[in-house]
């Protein structure tokens, strides 16, 4: 379902004519070389597209209009061969409107210690065509992402692919429409928020619908529709009667496969890319979603609970991101529940009442049902598992009344110390970075939901240049945070977001 478009990144070259005809056919030649091997590597999420080299303000502003207007072109990425006097960038660069990258690099690893002469020098001077290029940037407050090295080194390669994700991250964001089934739950704040600032910011539309509205679709699957996804749920999961009696159980699972058909049906129909729903307005859903939320988060949608939009679209945001990655471990919504606090073996326990994506489950995927006090509906039928181990991130983004800020944390998510038999949802173990005390403080300082967006294939790096290309503040909890620096830092983003 994710739907991506198959985007591109264009790659251009600056310079100017000052040099003569052949110094500028050896600047086309190398760069069209660096954009073969870099497609060639396999390493790069996307496909580079070599541009001509930009050598007049013309060039320069023609060829960013172009980009703005291929919609298949996520971003540029420039790269300064030579001197590219950086007035001529001005114009193209005041009306380009898309990621943009500055691959500080040379086509040369080495320098030819031999035979180095002018000539070399004046054609291979990115080191001084790179500042110039940089220093207009800057003036002009235009927010990039640098990256430096040897354009072959496997880091900088690395580099330039995460990029990559993040600036398509950029682009899908205006394509985010999420659709609310009924209204955020009743005095809660955090999962709240101006969804018209987040249009004007994030490109998000976010609209309401009546829940019975959504339930027409649902009575609208046909039985044998249901009757097919039910053996696929049979046939793909391990079935955990536990003493229920097998005919009621069927039954129950075939009320989530009704659901997950007649819930996608209606957001392909309205085309919306996420979902939330709230357990105090379910109308004639004879259940609160549970299965069928996990599955559709399975294919691509975003989920937030109990009205939370915001993490619905930042989850729909992050598996787009996430996309495609090798070896992938998963992304979903999650939320904090109860702590271990003892000593070296401290962490969060992280589920929800349902709905965990099954993206991130490690081995046996499990259907049960049990009851379910909220909702004042049949027994629900839910997947359980519990998450991969590894390193993860999770987002929380916050509405603080004048500004979006998106809270970053590195996370280390760990097998948990023992089973737990009666415990019928997914759910994961982890712990904050630095530690539970400093992170969960520092999460706590910043003011982070206990929804979270989280993914194993997608780094804070990604995530805070995502939020530097939207203009919101970001603050990283990680291993080198203390709560002192991190509370000084809020204070001066206070002071930074009040009176730019």
């Amino acid at each position: 379902m994710l739907n991506a478009k198959k985007y591109k990144f264009w790659f251009c070259t600056g310079s100017q004519d000052l040099y003569g005809d052949e110094c500028l056919a050896h600047v086309a030649e190398h760069s069209h070389i660096i954009v073969d091997e870099l497609n060639k590597s396999g390493k790069l999420p996307f496909e580079l597209v070599w541009k001509p080299t930009l050598l007049t303000n013309e060039m320069i502003r023609r060829t960013f209009n172009e980009a703005n207007q291929d919609e298949e072109c996520a971003g540029v990425i420039t790269w300064m061969h030579t001197f590219s006097p950086a007035k001529s960038w001005i114009l193209g660069l005041q009306e380009y409107r898309k990621p943009l990258c500055h691959l500080h690099t040379q086509f040369n690893r080495e320098i030819p210690y031999d035979t180095i002469d002018m000539d070399f020098m004046n054609e291979n001077q990115s080191a001084h065509g790179g500042r110039e290029y940089g220093h207009i940037v800057s003036r002009m407050g235009i927010e990039r992402k640098v990256v430096v090295g040897h354009w072959e080194d496997e880091d900088v390669i690395a580099s330039l692919a995460s990029w990559m994700r993040t600036a398509v991250g950029v682009a899908e964001s205006s394509h985010i429409r999420v659709m609310r089934v009924a209204d955020n739950m009743r005095n809660v704040a955090v999962t709240d928020g101006d969804k018209v600032e987040a249009q004007i910011k994030f490109g998000w539309e976010v609209d309401a619908y009546p829940v019975n509205e959504i339930v027409d679709a649902v009575n609208a699957v046909s039985k044998a529709d249901t009757d097919a996804l039910v053996e696929e749920y049979y046939s793909k999961y391990t079935i955990l009667l536990e003493g229920r009696d097998e005919k009621e159980f069927r039954e129950h699972v075939a009320v989530q496969a009704q659901i997950e058909l007649g819930f996608e049906r209606f957001l392909q129909e309205k085309n919306y890319q996420a979902i939330v729903t709230h357990f105090g307005d379910l109308g004639g859903l004879k259940q609160l979603p549970g299965l069928a939320i996990q599955r559709l988060m399975e294919k691509g949608y975003g989920f937030g609970a109990e009205g939370d939009w915001k993490t619905a679209a930042m989850v729909r945001l992050m598996k787009i991101m996430a996309e495609g990655t090798p070896n992938a471990k998963g992304t979903t919504f999650f939320e904090d529940y109860t702590y271990n606090l003892i000593h070296g073996k401290e962490g969060i326990l992280q589920s929800h009442m349902l709905e965990v994506c099954p993206t991130i489950a490690d081995g046996e995927i499990f259907i049960k049902e049990q009851p379910l006090s909220m909702g004042d509906r049949e027994d629900p039928a839910r997947l359980v598992f519990t998450a991969k181990e590894g390193k993860g991130v999770a987002t929380s983004l916050i509405d603080l009344g004048d500004r979006f800020r998106l809270i970053i944390n590195d996370v280390d998510v760990k097998k948990p110390e023992k089973d737990m038999p009666k415990l019928p949802v997914a759910k994961a173990f982890w712990t904050p970075q630095p530690d539970l005390r400093t992170g969960a403080a520092a999460w706590i300082y910043a003011g982070g939901a206990h929804h979270t967006a989280f993914s194993y294939d997608l780094t804070a790096e990604q995530m805070g240049d995502w939020a530097a290309c939207m203009g919101i503040e970001a603050v990283y909890i990680d291993k080198d945070t203390t709560i002192r620096n991190f509370r000084n830092e809020l204070r001066w983003n206070e002071a930074y977001y009040k009176f730019r």
